[in-house]
C-alpha cells in the first residue's frame, strides 16, 4: 500500500497517509520506552546494589547486548516479517523486565551478578521498532520526496520520546521506588508493539525471506551500500555522546549549576527538532549522497565554534546551532541506507546506523573523558568537531567513489525496474 506521489508533500500528507497515524502513534508509545527504561535501570540498580560501580557495570551490559545485536534482531524481522518476530521479541523483552523489576524492589536483595545477567538479557531482547517503523515508512509513503519527510517527522519526535522518558522517570521516582520506571517501560513496550502489529500496513509486510535470503552477493551489496551512512552516523553518534560530557566539563569548570547543563543540552535538542523539521520541509535539488558530508561537516564547524564560546550564553547557542545539523545528517543517512538495501534488508540497513549512533556515542563519552582530563573544554569541543569533519571526508570520498549508485538505485525502484540480486 503506498501514498498518491505528491509535488511537495506536506507532514500532514504523511500522516493522511493510510492507517499512517494509528501506526505511527503506536510506534511512538512502544519507543517511549526506550527513553524510560535505560534512566530507570540505573536509578534502581544503584539503589538496589548501593553501589555506583554495579550501576555502571550493569548498564554497560544492558547498552552493550541492546545496542550491538540489534542488527541481528531486525535479520529476524527481515526474515519472517514483524508479526513473527516481534511478538516474541517484546514478549521475553517485557518477562525479563518485570523479573528485574521485582530483584530491584526491595535494596539488598539481588547479587550484582543476577542483575548484571538479568539486565544483559533484557538487552539482547530489545525489540527494533524504531527500524521496523521506519521500513514501513518506506514500504507506505512511495514518493521519494513523501518518504524524506516521514523520516524527518521520526526523527523529530523520537528526538523528543528521549527528552520526555528520562522526564517521566523523574515524576515516577518523586513518589515510588525507581522500579516502578522499569515496570512502566515494559508496559509502554508491549502496549506500542500490539499496537503496531496490529496495523494492516504491518500485518501485510511480507517476510525479506519469502524474496530472497539474504546471503551472498545480496548480503554484500547491502554491507557495501551501508558504508556511507554508516561512517556519518558513528561519527555524529561520537560528536553527541562527546558534547554531553563537554557540556558537564564547562558549566562545572565555570562554577555554573546542575541546572545549567540541561539548558544547554536543552539548546541541542531543540536545534536538532528544528533542523529535522527544516530538512523534511525542503525540496532539496541535491541528492542525499551529496548532502551527507555536507552536514556532517556543517556539525564538525559548529562544534569547532563551540570550542571558542566563552560563557554558557554562546556555548547554548552554539549547541543550538550544532543541532541543526544532527537530525538532518541522522535522517539522511537513514535515507541512504534504506536506497542502498536490498528489499529483503531493510531493516537490517536501519538498525545498522542506529547501532552506529549509538555505538558512536558510547566512545564519544569514553574518549572525552579522557580528554577532559589532559585538555581544556575549548580544545576538547575542537577535537570533537575535527573528528566530525574527518567523518564528512571519509563519507564525501565514498560519494565520490561510488558515483551516486544509492541515487540510481532509488530511480529504478521508483520505476519498478529493482531486481533481486
Amino acid at each position: 500500500m503506498s501514498s498518491t506521489s505528491v509535488v511537495r508533500p506536506s507532514y500532514a500528507a504523511v500522516l493522511r497517509i493510510p492507517y499512517a497515524r494509528n501506526t505511527f502513534a503506536a510506534a511512538l508509545l512502544g519507543r517511549l520506552s526506550y527513553g524510560v527504561v535505560p534512566l530507570a535501570v540505573m536509578l534502581a540498580v544503584t539503589r538496589a546494589s548501593g553501589s555506583y560501580a554495579v550501576a555502571g557495570v550493569v548498564m554497560a551490559l544492558f547498552s552493550g547486548t541492546s545496542v550491538f545485536l540489534s542488527p541481528a534482531r531486525a535479520a529476524l524481522i527481515d526474515r519472517f516479517g514483524p508479526r513473527r518476530a516481534l511478538v516474541p521479541m517484546v514478549a521475553a523483552y517485557t518477562a525479563l523486565l518485570g523479573l528485574l523489576t521485582v530483584i530491584v524492589w526491595r535494596p539488598g536483595v539481588a547479587s550484582p551478578l543476577v542483575l548484571g545477567a538479568v539486565t544483559a538479557a533484557a538487552g539482547a531482547c530489545t525489540p527494533p521498532l524504531g527500524p521496523t517503523m521506519r521500513a514501513v515508512w518506506g514500504r507506505i509513503a512511495g514518493d521519494r520526496a513523501l518518504v524524506q519527510r516521514a523520516y524527518s517527522l521520526d526523527a523529530v519526535a523520537e528526538e523528543l520520546l528521549f527528552v520526555s522518558g528520562p522526564l517521566l522517570v523523574g515524576v515516577l521516582v518523586g513518589f515510588a521506588p525507581p522500579a516502578l520506571g522499569i515496570a512502566v517501560g515494559a508496559v509502554l513496550i508491549a502496549a506500542g508493539t500490539a499496537g503496531f502489529v496490529s496495523s494492516p500496513v504491518v500485518r501485510d509486510l511480507t517476510p525479506g525471506a519469502g524474496e530472497a535470503k539474504p546471503r551472498g552477493r545480496s548480503r554484500r551489496r547491502v554491507l557495501r551500500g551501508l558504508g556511507r551512512p554508516v561512517i556519518a552516523a558513528a561519527g555524529v553518534g561520537l560528536a553527541l555522546g562527546a558534547v554531553e560530557l563537554l557540556v558537564v566539563a564547562f558549566t562545572e569548570g565555570r562554577g555554573h549549576g546542575s541546572d545549567s547543563v540541561a539548558w544547554v543540552l536543552a539548546a541541542l535538542s531543540a536545534g536538532s527538532a528544528v533542523g529535522g523539521l527544516a530538512n523534511g520541509a525542503v525540496a532539496w535539488r541535491i541528492s542525499a549522497g551529496l548532502r551527507l558530508p555536507l552536514l556532517a561537516a556543517g556539525l564538525g564547524l559548529a562544534l569547532l565554534g563551540a570550542g571558542l564560546a566563552p560563557g554558557l550564553g554562546t556555548l547554548a547557542s552554539a549547541m543550538a546551532v550544532a543541532g541543526l545539523f544532527v537530525a538532518p545528517a541522522i535522517t539522511t543517512a537513514y535515507l541512504i541506507a534504506d536506497e542502498a538495501a536490498a528489499p529483503e534488508a531493510r531493516v537490517q540497513a536501519g538498525a545498522w546506523v542506529n547501532t552506529a549512533v549509538n555505538a558512536g556515542g558510547t566512545a564519544g563519552t569514553a574518549v572525552a573523558g579522557v580528554l577532559v582530563g589532559r585538555l581544556s573544554t575549548g580544545w576538547c569541543f575542537a577535537v570533537t568537531g575535527a573528528v566530525a569533519l574527518l567523518a564528512a571526508v571519509a563519507v564525501a570520498r565514498g560519494a565520490t567513489r561510488d558515483g551516486g549508485a544509492p541515487e540510481e538505485a532509488e530511480e529504478m525502484r521508483d520505476g519498478g525496474a529493482v531486481q533481486e540480486a
